[in-house]
């Protein structure tokens, strides 16, 4: 099945099996690069979109799992962690930290592991759903897998 995927997508999906998360990735009929595209397309409430925001801080990208509901607060997250700053990421710097782009970033599949920060809401959703390494893919997997898979610090991000 993962062959049918985009090559982006079968290293999300490779990541996946790798960690035993055996949930399938979807390939949308459109792009869902928010969150609320992402909740629509499929019938579940926004705060149940895993939305993978990369940042920068302290010269090294930073992954962070929000829940679709929330925005990151990046002063109060900086000063819960002890990093100096929390600032978005330029798309070039997205794609450099992840191989993917933004809209579609998965919360697996990097170059290199990324480190991670998991929105402690995101533990209220029996199921979540991240992107797939593409703005049309998804997939599902509970909060106990996202924290797995990441390695996250679990943390209060609003």
């Amino acid at each position: 099945m993962s062959e049918n995927l985009p090559a982006r997508s079968r290293l999300v999906h490779d990541a996946l099996r790798a960690a035993g998360i055996t949930g399938e990735i979807v390939v949308l009929p459109d792009a869902a690069s928010t969150a609320a595209l992402a909740a629509a397309a499929l019938g579940v409430e926004v705060g149940a979109i895993a939305n993978s925001l990369v940042f920068w801080s302290d010269d090294e990208p930073l992954l962070v799992m929000t829940s679709g509901a929330h925005r990151v607060d990046t002063a109060a997250l900086a000063e819960r962690l002890g990093r100096t700053s929390i600032r978005r990421a330029t798309p070039e710097q997205v794609r450099d930290a992840t191989g993917q782009a933004i809209g579609g970033v998965a919360p697996t599949g990097h170059p290199e592991p990324l480190t991670t920060i998991v929105d402690e809401a995101l533990a209220a959703y029996p199921e979540l759903w991240a992107a797939g390494g593409t703005p049309h893919t998804v997939f599902p997997l509970s909060y106990d897998e996202l924290v797995r898979l990441t390695s996250g610090t679990v943390a209060k991000v609003d």
